[in-house]
């Protein structure tokens, strides 16, 4: 119960934050469309994204939180006080190294661009030349989004997950801010302007966290740089645990930078608003489980509580598989009507809309395994492995390239994001195996009786949305409020047919149901 609160409060914030992402990606669609400029600031949004979800999501709080929560927790110590040193060692390590990695990346604008690009297909040198610009602008949110994740895993650890679950939200308001108030008519000023905002929505959150930290009794004083042991440590955790969460996002750099120099101009767009829906459910569960587990799992293994531990990762598979497996369906079944209400209408045609649909079914056979990942690797960070996951990441990117170009070409704008998902499934697979192999993870009678229940619950959920389709599409390309709400009770009937589909096989009992209302 424990976990499902602090998901319900994590995943809460974050489904309002990927909420405002779809109704900025909206915006952004009307006012921008998809082609050149839009491809330009989404290449040039890839790299800040990839960082936040590296850092924020990932590396950073895999090597951080094990580490801090061992300094409060440690008998010997002084708790609190002894985290907040540590962390004002690592602050005062990482923030130059920042500083430099920031500068650099401004003077290597040129080849980083290119290289995340591949050119672009067809681009002419002042389109190439807006994109480096627009590059540019985002840079900046790099030093910013890291700090970030430092003040954000000082407050995860001090059980306060909401506060930097709320911190993307500011990110998609200032967006759609600079979409409603200076859109313009021509696309490349309005994609421009686009870029403007995500550096100015990054020291807005870094604000916020700076804030919150006060409210939390921390406050971190900048000390002279100092490679002690402890920062030593943490460093050499971090760059391995980057590499092993980042294995999607490095995947997904790969797919479009081949889709930019391989496929026709909107390719990149398709692609990046599938990702956005695809995002919705990860950003639900993925990471409201991820950001929860790690320090719950180190919590018990450094309390020795080692029973503990395996059953907060079997809930949490649990959650993922119940969660997970009904978005799955939904998203392949029915992608083209979802995709019509969010992004058709101004500059964004039906030919954009059946792409983008493709690429979304693409991409949603990978959903499980994105969240699994998610579920799986806090039980080698919270025992400051961090080393295995990278390992397997590696095997993954280079599945991802292999599949990537052999398929871009047959399969055109759905060949990255297929590829991708067949990559993220390789790389669960053999966590999974591994864990299995050291006994730190063994599945319970509850959940082998649970998953595949809940598997038979998703399909018969998808039959009867696959048979609903043709209801619902009509309205979902009329005016915008009749579009909105027929996407909202075609999703809730999938939601109503799926509940009630996992008490009709099984899964889930009434004294369930009624268990969890008193609780």
């Amino acid at each position: 119960m424990n976990l499902t609160r602090a998901l319900g409060s994590v995943g809460g914030l974050t489904l309002a934050s990927r909420v405002l992402g779809l109704v900025r990606d909206s915006l952004f669609a009307r006012f921008v469309g998809a082609g050149f400029a839009s491809d330009a600031f989404l290449i040039a949004f890839r790299l800040p994204n990839m960082f936040r979800a590296l850092f924020a999501e990932g590396a950073f709080s895999a090597a951080f939180i094990p580490m801090f929560n061992h300094k409060v927790a440690d008998p010997r110590g002084r708790g609190l006080d002894d985290g907040v040193t540590f962390a004002e060692n690592a602050l005062s390590v990482l923030l130059p190294v920042l500083i430099g990695m920031t500068v650099l990346m401004e003077i290597a604008a040129w080849p980083v661009t290119w290289l995340l690009s591949g050119g672009f297909h067809d681009a002419s040198p002042d389109q190439f030349a807006f994109a480096v610009q627009l590059a540019r602008l985002t840079f900046p949110y790099l030093l910013l989004i890291s700090l970030v994740s430092l003040l954000g895993g000082i407050l995860n650890s001090l059980h306060r997950f909401w506060v930097a679950a709320a911190a993307p939200i500011l990110l998609n308001l200032t967006l759609i801010v600079a979409l409603l108030l200076f859109h313009h008519h021509e696309p490349l000023f309005t994609a421009r302007n686009q870029a403007i905002a995500v550096t100015i929505s990054g020291a807005l959150q870094l604000l916020w966290l700076v804030w919150a930290c006060r409210r939390a009794g921390v406050r971190l004083r900048i000390r002279r740089p100092t490679l002690n042991p402890d920062v030593k440590r943490l460093l050499s955790l971090i760059w391995p645990a980057a590499a092993g969460a980042g294995a999607v996002q490095i995947n997904l750099v790969i797919s479009t930078a081949l889709a930019a120099s391989l496929l026709s101009a909107g390719s990149v767009s398709y692609i990046y608003f599938a990702d956005r829906l695809n995002q919705l459910p990860l950003g639900l569960i993925g990471i409201g489980l991820g950001t929860v587990l790690l320090p719950t799992i180190s919590s018990h293994l450094g309390k020795g509580e080692d029973a503990a531990a395996m059953e907060t990762q079997n809930r949490g598979m649990e959650l993922a598989l119940f969660f997970t497996l009904p978005a799955t369906i939904a998203l392949i079944v029915c992608g083209q009507p979802i995709v019509a209400a969010l992004f058709q209408h101004g500059k964004f045609t039906p030919a954009d809309t059946v792409a983008t649909a493709q690429s979304l079914a693409a991409f949603s056979v990978g959903l499980p395994s994105y969240i699994l990942v998610k579920v799986l690797t806090p039980g080698y960070y919270a025992r400051q492995d961090t080393k295995t996951p990278v390992r397997f990441a590696t095997i993954s990117i280079a599945v991802n390239l292999v599949l990537n170009l052999a398929f871009i070409l047959p399969l055109g704008h759905m060949g990255p994001p297929l590829a991708t998902a067949l990559a993220s499934t390789v790389n669960v697979w053999m966590l999974w195996r591994e864990l299995r192999r050291r006994e730190h993870f063994v599945p319970d009678a509850q959940l082998r009786r649970r998953a595949w229940r809940l598997a038979a619950a998703a399909l018969l959920m998808g039959a009867v949305m696959y048979f609903a389709n043709d209801l619902f599409r009509p309205y979902t390309t009329g005016p915008s409020l009749a579009r909105w709400g027929a996407m909202f009770v075609l999703v809730a009937l999938g939601g109503l047919v799926y509940v009630a589909a996992t008490f009709l096989f099984g899964a889930f009992r009434l004294a369930d149901a009624r268990r969890l209302v008193r609780r």
